[in-house]
C-alpha cells in the first residue's frame, strides 16, 4: 500500500491545503528565512517597508470603493444598515468600526453592525469553527431582519472565509439587499459572490499567513473609507468638521464647542447660548448661529433637510 504524498493528501484537509497555497496571502516569502537572525532594527525596517505597500494596493480599488459607496449611501438614505460579517481579525475590524460610528456621527443604535463570528467571545478569544459556519452567518443576518435597504459587507482576508461568503450570499439571495465583498485576493470567492467585489492584493505577509498584518491594514484603510464617505454623503459632516459628534464625555463636549467655533467663528458666549438652546446639538447650534435661527427652527429645518447642513442653511437664508 502507497502512503498518499504531502500534496497528494486526500479529503477536506488536503483539498482545503491545496486551495491555500494558490492564495497570495498564504504564500512563503523565502526571502525572508532568517528574518528572526536579524536585528530588532532591521526587521523594524522590513516591516515598515511592508507597510508603506498597503495604501498603493488600497489606491488600486478606489474606483470600486467608490461605487459601493455611493450604492451604500443611497440606501441608507432610505433608512437601510451598513453591516459587517466576519471572522477573526476580519471580524474584529468590523466590530470596531461599527461601534465608532455612534459617538462620531451619532448614528442611530443598529444603524451600523458588526457581525463575527462566533459572537461577542470571539472579539477576545478563537470560537473554534464558527468561521466554518455560513449557516451561522445566514442565521446571525435573519436575527437583524434584513431587508433590500441594507447593506451587507463580507470581509475576508483569503476570499474564502465560509461565515464572510455565507453571509454576502444570504443577503443577497434571500433578502435582495446590496452585499460588497472585501479580500485580499484577487479572483476570490467571496468578490464573485457579491455585487461590489473590492480585493486589495497587498501580497504574502511578514509571516506566512498572518493576515492581521498586511491584510488587516488594507482591510481597515478600506473600512474607514466606507463607513466615514457613507456618512459624509449622508450629511454627517460640514466639511471636514464632524458635526453629528456625540457629547457623552468633557473631551467630546470640548471638541463639540470647538466644531462650533470653527464653523461659526462666534465668541465664546455666543457659542454657549446656541448650544443651550439646541440642547447641545452640534449641528443645529451652527445652523442657529449662522442661519440666524432659534432652536426649535434650527431643528425644522434640518429634519426638512434630512440632516443635510448645508441645505438647511440654504433654507434658512432662503
Amino acid at each position: 500500500m502507497t502512503t498518499p504524498s504531502h500534496a497528494e493528501a486526500p479529503g477536506p484537509n488536503g483539498t482545503l491545503r491545496a486551495q491555500m497555497e494558490t492564495l497570495t496571502t498564504e504564500a512563503f516569502r523565502s526571502d525572508l528565512s532568517d528574518i528572526d537572525q536579524l536585528t530588532t532594527l532591521e526587521i523594524a525596517k522590513i516591516m515598515n517597508g511592508e507597510d508603506v505597500t498597503v495604501p498603493h494596493a488600497v489606491a488600486q480599488q478606489l474606483p470600486r470603493i467608490a461605487e459601493a459607496i455611493d450604492a451604500t449611501a443611497e440606501r441608507m438614505a432610505r433608512g437601510g444598515r451598513l453591516v459587517y460579517a466576519g471572522a477573526g481579525t476580519a471580524g474584529r475590524l468590523g466590530v470596531l468600526d461599527s461601534s465608532e460610528c455612534p459617538p462620531t456621527f451619532n448614528t442611530a443604535p443598529g444603524q451600523v453592525v458588526g457581525l463575527i463570528a462566533g459572537g461577542t467571545d470571539a472579539m477576545v478569544s478563537s470560537v473554534e469553527g464558527a468561521e466554518d459556519s455560513a449557516e451561522l452567518a445566514a442565521s446571525d443576518l435573519d436575527s437583524l431582519r434584513l431587508t433590500a435597504d441594507d447593506t451587507v459587507v463580507g470581509v475576508s482576508a483569503s476570499g474564502r472565509t465560509p461565515y464572510a461568503v455565507g453571509a454576502v450570499r444570504h443577503a443577497r439571495v434571500a433578502h435582495g439587499a446590496l452585499t460588497i465583498g472585501l479580500s485580499c485576493n484577487a479572483g476570490s470567492e467571496l468578490a464573485a459572490e457579491a455585487e461590489h467585489g473590492i480585493e486589495v492584493v497587498v501580497g504574502p505577509e511578514l509571516l506566512t499567513g498572518s493576515t492581521r498584518l498586511k491584510a488587516g491594514t488594507a482591510q481597515k484603510l478600506v473600512v474607514n473609507m466606507l463607513s466615514t464617505i457613507t456618512m459624509i454623503r449622508l450629511g454627517k459632516t460640514y466639511g471636514n468638521l464632524m458635526v453629528d459628534v456625540r457629547a457623552s464625555n468633557e473631551k467630546l463636549r470640548a471638541r463639540s464647542r470647538r466644531i462650533v467655533q470653527l464653523a461659526t467663528g462666534a465668541s465664546d458666549e455666543e457659542i454657549e447660548r446656541a448650544l443651550a438652546a439646541t440642547d447641545g446639538e452640534v449641528k443645529h447650534a451652527i445652523l442657529a448661529i449662522l442661519g440666524s435661527v432659534d432652536g426649535p427652527t434650527a431643528a425644522r429645518l434640518l429634519d426638512e433637510a434630512h440632516g443635510h447642513l448645508r441645505v438647511a442653511l440654504r433654507a434658512a437664508a432662503a
